[in-house]
């Protein structure tokens, strides 16, 4: 295992050298090894286009370009997925509308405005952010012991409203449903198994930055691939 890091500024050309030096070695000799190329959702046909034509061949049979959502798919489909079914925005909705029913008379700040439209999306994008950014329940009874130190009540009021559909969310999705914000901490847990990746080359291009579920997938990588190659914004 190595790691590399390819430091630039905005437009200084990270991508195409990085882009280059997949292809060069991919081409360079047969059984060079696979190339996985991670870069945001949004960019992935436009860097898979980038790399066909940047190709002498136009083509990259070894090399893939996937997001981390693509990621998982193709790591689940070799070694084997979760069997829970996977939670919509609106299945989230809608259990959110029912727990807010069930714990109605917890909810001293967000329970009469549950009602309001729109305020059930708020609540589950909120939650949607805990899970990308692997806060727990636990770490949110800190934050409200802390904002009730500071005498900061309105803040205390609401984060203990959501610490109750929080908790309450999890476990009643638990042995049922899945949530797509869970799915890298799964895919964290099942490359140490893959045989696609063990060996790879893996370079990680285009990200701003990583969520902590996204760390957790990279320091896995980092003890089963060939090589990372990450490239960093520098100014």
């Amino acid at each position: 295992m190595s790691y590399r890091f390819c430091f630039g500024a905005s437009g200084a050309g990270k991508s195409y050298t990085l882009h280059r030096e997949v292809i060069g070695r991919s081409g360079g000799s047969p059984g060079a090894g696979h190339f996985i190329v991670l870069v945001p959702e949004q960019y992935t046909m436009q860097t898979q286009k980038e790399m066909v034509l940047a190709s002498p061949g136009r083509g990259i049979m070894d090399i893939d370009v996937l997001s981390f959502g693509r990621l998982a798919h193709r790591v689940f489909e070799e070694v084997g997925a979760d069997g829970r079914t996977m939670l919509d925005d609106t299945g989230k909705s809608l259990i959110l509308r029912r727990l807010v029913g069930l714990h109605a008379k917890e909810l001293t700040t967000l329970g009469n405005r549950a009602a309001r439209p729109g305020m059930i999306d708020e609540i589950k994008s909120v939650l949607s952010e805990f899970m990308q950014y692997d806060v727990s329940p636990d770490d949110l009874e800190r934050l409200i012991r802390y904002a009730k130190d500071e005498r900061r009540n309105a803040l205390s009021g609401r984060l203990k409203d959501l610490r109750v559909l929080y908790d309450a969310f999890l476990k009643y999705k638990e042995e049922r449903f899945i949530t797509s914000e869970e799915t890298l901490d799964l895919l964290a847990a099942a490359i140490p198994h893959s045989k696609m990746l063990k060996g790879s080359v893996v370079v990680l291009d285009g990200f701003t930055g990583f969520t902590p579920i996204q760390y957790k997938v990279i320091r896995a990588l980092l003890t089963q691939c060939g090589e990372v190659i990450v490239s960093l914004m520098l100014s």
